[in-house]
């Protein structure tokens, strides 16, 4: 039998995951309170800021950067962190950062 969750971003009772998946307590609100189906939309959105960003996600900040998104993604915004913004994780020597349509995107010089 599939276990059903009240799906936080879609607003209806869908199927939910079959595990954790993500580790901490995150991982365990997610696993508590979305779907399959978010979790998938989440991968596409997490496949385009990778993408988008260049992000290399064995970097610890890529990390740190994607969890937040993944955060704000399913739970709304979320409080920064003392010491760390998100355009501060994401600027490179190489690139800089300029306000966008969406947001900070990041362009070669």
């Amino acid at each position: 039998m599939t276990r059903m969750v009240q799906c936080i971003k879609l607003g209806r009772e869908a199927e939910g995951l079959d595990r954790p998946p993500y580790p901490g307590d995150l991982g365990k609100r997610i696993y508590l309170h979305v779907s399959k189906e978010a979790w998938q939309q989440w991968l596409r959105q997490q496949t385009m800021l990778i993408n988008e960003y260049r992000l290399t996600p064995i970097e610890p900040q890529a990390r740190k950067f994607l969890e937040q998104q993944m955060e704000q993604f399913f739970f709304g915004p979320v409080p920064p962190r003392r010491g760390l913004c998100a355009t501060a994780v994401m600027t490179r020597p190489d690139y800089r950062t300029i306000p966008g349509q969406n947001g900070y995107r990041r362009i070669q010089p």
